[in-house]
């Protein structure tokens, strides 16, 4: 695999690709034990729900959400250079499709993240499929 890059920053503002672009080692601890430390990006960035997308729109009037609920926590990350989304249910990334674009602010990202995980989660492949098949008792 290719060496990437150290990324520098932007004008004051962070490139919301560093991730992306770089090899997401900034710390000492990162560069001591070789691998970027999960969930450094800022997870406590409030949703700005005018970026909902269309399918999140539905989504929520379809459950009967006034807000994300638990898709709040759900974040664009990126695991080993590449965009991905931490699934909870299989303790495990899901790499985001090689030819989607990602807009170039994290807040979207965000959003498409909700968006891909709601439908990875209620897709035939999910795990979780499996696992309902061998095991339900009712």
């Amino acid at each position: 695999m290719a060496e990437k890059k150290p990324v520098a920053k932007t004008s004051g503002k962070e490139d919301v690709d560093k991730y992306l672009k770089g090899d997401g080692l900034d710390s000492s601890r990162e560069k001591e034990i070789g691998q970027h430390i999960g969930y450094r990006y800022d997870v406590n960035l409030v949703p700005d729900y005018a970026r909902l997308t269309p399918f999140l729109k539905k989504y929520l009037e379809f459950m009967g959400w006034d807000d994300l609920n638990w898709l709040e926590d759900v974040h664009m990350g990126y695991e080993e250079g590449e965009p991905a989304i931490f699934d909870r249910n299989v303790n495990g990334w899901v790499t985001v499709p090689q030819d989607l674009k990602l807009p170039d602010n994290q807040q979207d990202r965000d959003m498409i993240a909700r968006e891909l995980l709601i439908k990875f989660q209620m897709s035939r492949k999910h795990p979780m499929v499996d696992l309902n098949k061998a095991y339900r008792k009712f």
